[in-house]
């Protein structure tokens, strides 16, 4: 799976729960996450996107910024899988699972 489509993937997501996920651009400030996803209820996660399959990938000027943004009290999280950020926003309770009937 390529980034943009994993991506897209985090996109729907946040979409499906009545968020956005803004393309994040900062002239003049290397190593910002991709992505702010900004979900009801006010809730701000960072993030930075990969290729699956790559290991940590993130540059210095990247690690930098995820310091400083935790730091600061921010989720960031490096997400390379669609799967792994739906299980992320159930963890933190984002999306919650209906019991079985």
């Amino acid at each position: 799976m390529r980034e943009n489509a994993v991506e897209a993937n985090i996109c729907r997501q946040v979409k499906a729960l009545g968020g956005v996920a803004w393309k994040w651009i900062s002239p003049g400030r290397q190593g910002v996450p991709d992505r702010i996803c900004i979900l009801p209820g006010g809730r701000i996660i960072f993030v930075e996107l990969k290729r699956p399959g790559r290991g940590d990938g993130r540059s210095p000027a990247q690690k930098k910024v995820f310091g400083i943004l935790e730091r600061l009290g921010c989720t960031v999280w490096r997400i390379d899988d669609g799967n792994d950020f739906h299980q992320r926003l159930i963890d933190i309770g984002a999306i919650t699972l209906e019991p079985a009937t």
